[in-house]
């Protein structure tokens, strides 16, 4: 992982799959990101140096409480931002992938505008 773009993703991947299954592998998570195991491995030694994840004895992959305040941080801007492009006429894949690019650049100012738009 070379930059905070990454450590993003691959928290935010874990919050979801989190949500979904309690029990988070990194198995899971290659098969969510399309990526081999032996990049999410490196990953996972990179986010237990930063001490943004934990591995319980099976393996389980939980996310500190550090990495899930960037986790959630990130997941809120990535719904809200499809939400938004949806609003405004783009379809679901394309909004999908948009916001994954924009929610890591996405200024607070910005964001918060957005919100503030939906709960008019």
């Amino acid at each position: 992982m070379k930059n905070n773009e990454s450590v993003e993703m691959y928290l935010e991947t874990i919050y979801v799959l989190s949500k979904k299954n309690n029990n988070v592998k990194s198995i899971d998570i290659a098969n969510e990101l399309n990526y081999s195991r032996a990049s999410v491995s490196k990953a996972i030694k990179i986010l237990l140096q930063k001490e943004y994840i934990t591995l319980d004895e099976k393996k389980n992959i939980k996310l500190s409480a550090g990495g899930y305040q960037i986790a959630y941080k990130i997941y809120d801007r990535h719904t809200t931002l499809t939400k938004f492009l949806e609003e405004i006429g783009v379809s679901k894949e394309i909004a999908e992938d948009d916001a994954c690019k924009m929610e890591h650049v996405i200024s607070n100012e910005t964001l918060q505008s957005i919100k503030k738009h939906f709960n008019k």
